[in-house]
């Protein structure tokens, strides 16, 4: 008798009944297993896909309103003699004057003045109450109270600003 011809069975035990020990089983053609990933469904996941990336891109790419456009420094947007802020001169008492740039130096500051004498002469500035980036490329003064800076001369918070130039 060969290996492959033999099937084992036995007795269960305190049951009488055979067994089968066969590894090999019969799968009855009735039960069918279903996927999730059908073709049709596949095809919905690639078009959600493609419809993201190009949402994402078009995003990314446009010039309309997305994004900051008042970084762009149009000068004739804010006009000579604006001023904006607060009015609270004791909080705000120290002053400076110059052209406003953008930038920090070592993480001290979002924009800076330029001043005469060079950058010695700089004030690092940052503000949570006026938004800078309108003066970008002015002449401004600015109010503000001085912070204790690491890495620049003078680091200032501005708390309002009048245009100049």
């Amino acid at each position: 008798m060969d290996l492959i011809d033999k099937k084992q069975s036995s007795q269960a035990p305190g049951t009488g009944e055979l067994r089968s020990d066969s590894i090999v089983h019969d799968f009855k053609q009735s039960e069918e297993v279903t996927s999730m990933f059908t073709p049709k469904f596949l095809l919905i996941l690639v078009f959600v896909a493609f419809l993201g990336v190009g949402t994402g891109y078009l995003l990314t790419t446009s010039k309309g309103s997305v994004g900051n456009s008042s970084t762009t420094g149009s000068m004739s947007s804010v006009p000579k003699g604006t001023i904006e802020g607060s009015e609270d001169t004791k909080t705000f008492k120290d002053t400076a004057e110059g052209v406003l740039a953008e930038g920090g130096k070592e993480g001290e500051g979002q924009f800076h003045l330029v001043r005469p004498g060079g950058e010695s002469q700089y004030v690092y500035v940052t503000s949570s109450s006026v938004d800078l980036s309108k003066y970008v490329k002015r002449k401004v003064k600015i109010w503000g109270q001085t912070n204790t800076a690491q890495k620049v001369g003078w680091l200032m918070d501005v708390g309002r600003v009048e245009v100049l130039e």
